[in-house]
């Protein structure tokens, strides 16, 4: 049997009820364990979360990939791009590509009977891929948009619907100022959404891209850009550089010069103070593995002081410190393993409850999102168990080196 393993585990067993200095000190190492171990599981849940959570909603509006036409970056006034069977076919073949679809956009503005407010309307088409919209339709429904009839139908946000005082089924007019003239469509409010990303809500109408190409005069295989989605966004540069060899070299029939844009080079702003995230993350992780670890560091040096009596009858009896310092640190390891015990437990019940009830809620104005969001990633959450107690037991093994300057002549007669 090994004996420093059964030495390790009767102190381990009798230390919290027998001794009155080390029974609070062992609780406070646990207990520093526990919290750190916990503050560092919801807060990796909650950064995860909430960067897919707020990935996913902007991805959502604008697709991974984006194919305009080089005139016309960053506004909605745009110029063309002919977006036919021939590209469909030569972006399909592309590894990593998973859908296309076409869009239209034109700018202008909603007048009610005490109101106006500006806004862009964006056509849609039979194969644009409606899952983000019906997650986020509050009332009302989706109706067929396509390219070849006037649905005369729109989805309007709730933050305009709000605005301006309008419901589903009511009729708005709309106007859309055309060179030296304006021209005005009489829509039907179909269904209001809410996405809480506040520069789509304020601004896009959603209606067909006939209707949209016909305010913008453009022939029928002409469109503002075609959104591409991919089948693994980890590889959404490889994709993009793809579509970048195949599209960019071209022009149109109509003399458009494609030009492609990742989601990451649309929202740069976005995707920026995401990437910070991980940093305040990593500051979580070293300050509370430290707190836990010194925490386990005056533990074990008070139970050694507290043994300093049984130190030296061990080394009377022939063991050396390498062995003595064994016990010690296989005691230090049943704390540590308690401790992350109690830490597990605490972190994901918190986790499951904010997951389930959404407890801490957000202003979605500002963080996009309306609660705080939780993703339980467990192979994350193994990887800083194992981390987290390797990371704790190296921190004991310099304190351990006190037990070689404890001398045993001295240390039996030591109360």
């Amino acid at each position: 049997m090994n004996w420093k393993l059964f030495i390790a585990r009767r102190i381990y067993k009798k230390n919290e009820g027998g001794r009155e200095v080390s029974k609070p000190a062992v609780r406070i190492a646990m207990l520093g364990i526990a919290i750190g171990l916990a503050i560092m599981i919801v807060s990796i849940a909650v950064v995860i979360g909430f960067k897919h959570q707020v990935r996913d909603k902007v991805v959502g509006i604008g697709s991974d990939i984006v194919i305009s036409n080089f005139e016309a970056q960053n506004t909605y006034e745009t110029s063309p791009i002919v977006a036919n069977d021939s590209l469909f076919a030569q972006l399909q073949t592309l590894e990593g590509v998973r859908h296309l679809q076409r869009y239209s956009t034109k700018p202008g503005m909603i007048m009610t009977d005490t109101d106006f407010e500006g806004m862009v309307l964006k056509g849609i088409s039979t194969e644009y891929d409606l899952s983000f919209i019906k997650r986020h339709l509050i009332e009302g429904e989706i109706p067929l948009f396509t390219d070849t009839v006037a649905s005369q139908q729109v989805l309007i946000s709730q933050t305009n619907a709000l605005k301006l005082k309008l419901k589903v089924g009511d009729k708005i007019y709309t106007y859309f100022v055309d060179d030296d003239h304006i021209r005005a469509r009489r829509l039907t409010i179909a269904g209001i959404y809410q996405t809480n990303f506040t520069a789509y809500d304020e601004l896009f109408l959603i209606s067909d891209l006939y209707t949209v190409n016909r305010l913008n005069n453009w022939k029928t295989d002409q469109v503002s850009g075609v959104e591409i989605q991919v089948k693994d966004y980890d590889k959404l540069e490889d994709v993009r550089e793809l579509v970048h060899e195949k599209v960019e070299v071209q022009t149109d029939k109509y003399g458009g010069i494609y030009f492609t844009q990742s989601i990451e080079d649309l929202h740069p702003e976005i995707f920026a103070w995401l990437g910070l995230l991980d940093m305040n993350v990593w500051v979580i992780l070293i300050l509370m593995i430290g707190v836990a670890g010194f925490t386990m560091i005056s533990g074990l040096l008070i139970i050694i002081l507290e043994r300093t009596n049984m130190i030296g009858v061990l080394k009377a009896l022939g063991a050396n410190n390498w062995s003595i310092r064994n016990i010690f640190l296989n005691f230090s390891m049943f704390l540590i393993g308690r401790g992350m015990l109690i830490g597990n437990v605490i972190g994901l019940l918190l986790c499951f409850l904010q997951y389930q009830f959404h407890i801490i809620k957000l202003d979605p104005s500002t963080y996009y999102v309306s609660y705080v969001p939780i993703e339980m990633n467990w192979g994350i959450f193994i990887l800083l168990n194992v981390c987290t107690f390797i990371v704790s037991v190296l921190m004991l093994i310099g304190p351990s080196y006190l037990i070689a300057h404890i001398h045993p002549a001295k240390s039996i007669r030591f109360e």
